[in-house]
């Protein structure tokens, strides 16, 4: 894995904020991937936005990927069953707290929601109690 570079965080922080911020002044609509992606499966002309959104997020890691990585990015040795298990938690927890961590930490806090800044808040405790957990358990 390659070290960490806090240059490279602070663009691609900066980027993934102006990204958002763009679409929201441009289009009026917040930029969280799991409305847009559960947006896009209407496939309405009206939702043709969503598409090229998601679209552009894919090609840019792809761009980054194959164009600009240093050394490729490692691959998964997770087995298969755990990552649908992980997708479909990931999936229920977004449905229950009415958006994904993307949507609540980069778009919600940056609009000052209230109900975002107590979702960021429960998904860096839950974090946290995981990790204790797993690190310390309880034997």
């Amino acid at each position: 894995m390659a070290p960490f570079n806090g240059l490279t965080a602070l663009l691609g922080g900066g980027l993934i904020g102006l990204s958002a911020t763009v679409l929201l002044l441009l289009s009026g609509r917040i930029a969280g991937i799991s409305g847009m992606v559960n947006g896009a499966i209407t496939f309405t002309k009206a939702e043709t936005w969503r598409w090229s959104f998601i679209v552009g997020l894919l090609l840019g890691a792809a761009l980054y990927e194959y164009g600009f990585a240093v050394q490729p990015t490692p691959r998964s040795t997770f087995a298969p069953i755990s990552m649908l298990a992980g997708g479909l938690l990931v999936g229920w927890g977004t449905r229950m707290g009415n958006g994904c961590t993307s949507g609540h930490g980069v778009c919600g806090l940056g609009r000052l929601s209230g109900r975002s800044l107590v979702a960021v808040l429960t998904f860096l405790m839950t974090g946290m109690l995981t990790v204790f957990v797993i690190r310390h358990g309880f034997s």
